[in-house]
């Protein structure tokens, strides 16, 4: 997993009046960047063989965001029952379980069911919000953009799973939107490792994200 370079004390550079933040020193304080926690649920760590290891680096860069005062999203994924479920929804899961009817596919990540909840060593607290959406972008369909818009804050970085599946699609979207993500490597997850490295790979080609670690985004948070 290639990251940033560690960040250095230089100016932002600048080009028209604006800020043109390259580092993640450029973007690490709360009035710039806030952290999307993208579906850490029980039932979608629970399909990892290592999603206890991905849910403990995620608590740790969420309790660095929350004792920098850092904005905190959470997503959560769901799929609507069977009558709702149009072309889209039943294709995918079709695809996924391979299945070969709708007969045969399982409605999983019901809303109110234990397997949608988000893990227990999770907690949203009051002044962080939680947004449900059934498309991977995280922009797509909820008020995501128009929330971090308001709040005047043009980056983000995000941890959660599965990477190849939700974060990928997330990164290109908000990036078409304005947004600058910041991909924190090692606490996102997913089950498709030959996926995930070209993923990696194309954040790199397109140039569109950064891409850090727990210790050196959780280190730059406590320095304030």
């Amino acid at each position: 997993m290639p990251v940033a370079p560690t960040p250095t004390l230089a100016s932002v550079r600048q080009g028209n009046g604006l800020d043109i933040p390259d580092t993640l020193d450029d973007l690490c304080a709360p009035d710039r960047m806030a952290l999307i926690v993208y579906d850490m649920q029980v039932g979608v760590l629970g399909q990892l063989p290592d999603g206890q290891e991905v849910v403990d680096r995620v608590v740790r860069v969420v309790e660095a965001a929350r004792g920098a005062g850092y904005p905190i999203i959470f997503l959560r994924h769901f799929f609507p029952p069977r009558r709702l479920s149009g072309v889209y929804a039943l294709r995918l899961l079709m695809s996924w379980q391979q299945a070969e009817s709708v007969d045969e596919v399982q409605f999983i990540l019901q809303r109110d069911t234990p397997a949608f909840d988000l893990v227990p060593e999770l907690v949203p607290r009051e002044d962080e919000l939680v947004l449900d959406k059934m498309t991977m972008s995280a922009f797509e369909g909820t008020p995501l953009a128009a929330l971090l818009r308001d709040m005047k804050i043009g980056a983000y970085a995000i941890a959660g799973v599965a990477l190849e599946i939700g974060i990928v699609p997330t990164v290109a979207h908000s990036t078409d939107l304005g947004f600058v993500p910041v991909v924190i490597g090692d606490a996102c997850g997913g089950r498709d490792k030959e996926a995930m490295a070209r993923a990696y790979d194309e954040f790199a080609f397109q140039g569109n994200a950064l891409v850090t670690d727990v210790a050196t985004i959780t280190g730059l948070m406590s320095k304030g």
